[in-house]
């Protein structure tokens, strides 16, 4: 065994153990602590939080910070909307069976209360560097909340590699593959191209990367659940028995068919809990970067907006793509990842594979637009304001070399780091709540 097999080995059995039963049941327990402690706020003030996000109002223009509400949420919901919801609910479903999309859901239901926690500690601790820019996140209210600024500094460092690795290599890399496979264009090519496209946006900070995602998500997720939907509606018959499939299999093991093995019930909720945190992010300290940003003197005004997001993400994007998955009969077939998906989305309507590949190029290039805002702010906690543009130079190189290389140890050191990088932002949360009760009583006047 040579030493790239001997690593890949070591760097499996690391992201194994870090994503194994200890994290996922602190990521779900911090989700439960926060909804019992905000009474379950999720779900009493979710139509508010959907009008906060989408009806513009004046105040969004008025209200300290660098970009609106809607614009924070899109940059969010770019890292977040893109292979977790195409090949991340494909690869659950194709290991955990159908009851793996249960799993998901009960990961989002708590954790939108996580990312309402999140949203509102990074909005109430964001600073104003030198430029007049906003910075918050979990670096900052670990630091000034908490009082721990070298677990703030980890936080930053791993978030820093992880944009690199995640946010960035692996994004450019699917981007490349797709139309390699698709329309064969040489990968070379596609790294040359994205790295101008990323380089026009993210080398005009926040301001710009909001506007963008702000035009490309919303497009973006029209174009998805217009095809998911086609393909529902078309099916109607079937979607009840694919609700009583999930339902089921989400207590009973799994047995197996066609091209799939089976799955027992811990395999189901294991790879569902995990796939949904790796999709809506909630917990993992990201998205909070993004609310720290918008515009508003209320830090609850912005974390009800920012629930939304996982809502969004699982809720609903992830719910279509799994019913699809097995209606069309796919998730049997043996196959994984977006292939699987591009597979259910072929069988449920002509030309389908084509919702599932522009999806995905679109979804993925907006990820890496949000991701690097994320790596330059934790680089500017670390390293001060004069670190910002070399960072976003070397984030633009890095897609190049994404769109060309072998990613599998590097999937495998992001996979570990994304796991790395919560711990500090849960342990910030738990000891922080009750900061985050008394900001919501003081919106709510005194009443959650």
């Amino acid at each position: 065994m040579d030493f790239l097999e001997t690593f890949g080995v070591v760097v499996a059995k690391l992201n194994s153990f870090v994503w194994g039963p200890p994290m996922l049941i602190m990521l779900v327990g911090t989700g439960c602590w926060l909804t019992y402690n905000l009474r379950g706020i999720q779900f009493r003030q979710l139509g508010h939080s959907l009008w906060l996000a989408f009806v513009k109002r004046k105040e969004d223009t008025d209200e300290p910070g660098d970009i609106s509400h809607f614009q924070a949420l899109m940059t969010a919901l770019a890292a977040t909307v893109g292979t977790g919801n195409i090949a991340g609910v494909a690869t659950a479903i194709a290991i955990g069976g159908p009851g793996a999309l249960f799993w998901m859901w009960m990961s989002a239901l708590v954790g939108m209360a996580t990312k309402y926690a999140e949203a509102i500690l990074a909005v109430k601790y964001r600073v104003q560097d030198e430029n007049g820019e906003m910075c918050g996140g979990p670096m900052y209210y670990i630091a000034r909340g908490l009082k721990k600024p070298w677990l703030g500094a980890i936080f930053a460092a791993l978030a820093a590699i992880t944009a690199l690795g995640t946010g960035n290599m692996v994004q450019s890399n699917s981007i490349a593959d797709v139309l390699e496979a698709t329309c064969s264009i040489p990968p070379m090519y596609t790294g040359i191209a994205l790295m101008i496209f990323t380089a026009l946006v993210v080398l005009g900070g926040i301001k710009a990367i909001g506007r963008v995602t702000s035009v490309i998500i919303p497009v973006m997720i029209v174009f998805y659940v217009s095809g998911a939907l086609y393909i529902l509606f078309t099916h109607m018959s079937e979607v009840p028995a694919a609700f009583a499939l999930i339902f089921t299999q989400a207590f009973n093991p799994t047995a197996a068919t066609g091209g799939f093995v089976g799955a027992t019930v811990m395999m189901a909720i294991r790879f569902g809990i995990a796939r949904g945190v790796f999709s809506n992010e909630s917990g993992l300290g990201t998205a909070p970067i993004a609310a720290a940003a918008a515009k508003t003197k209320s830090p609850a005004t912005q974390a009800l907006v920012s629930m939304t997001q996982t809502f969004i993400d699982t809720i609903i994007v992830c719910t279509m793509t799994g019913l699809i998955l097995i209606i069309s009969g796919a998730w049997s077939s043996g196959l994984t990842g977006a292939e699987l998906t591009a597979k259910a989305f072929a069988l449920g309507m002509p030309g389908g594979q084509w919702v599932v590949t522009i999806g995905l190029l679109f979804f993925a290039y907006s990820t890496i637009l949000g991701w690097c805002y994320y790596g330059e702010k934790s680089m500017e906690f670390l390293f001060g304001r004069k670190s910002v543009t070399p960072y976003r130079l070397v984030f633009v190189v890095f897609v190049g070399i994404g769109s060309v290389a072998r990613l599998d140890i590097v999937w495998g050191i992001s996979d570990a780091f994304n796991g790395l990088m919560a711990l500090p932002n849960l342990i910030g949360l738990l000891f922080l709540t009750p900061v985050v009760v008394s900001e919501t009583k003081k919106y709510f006047g005194d009443k959650l």
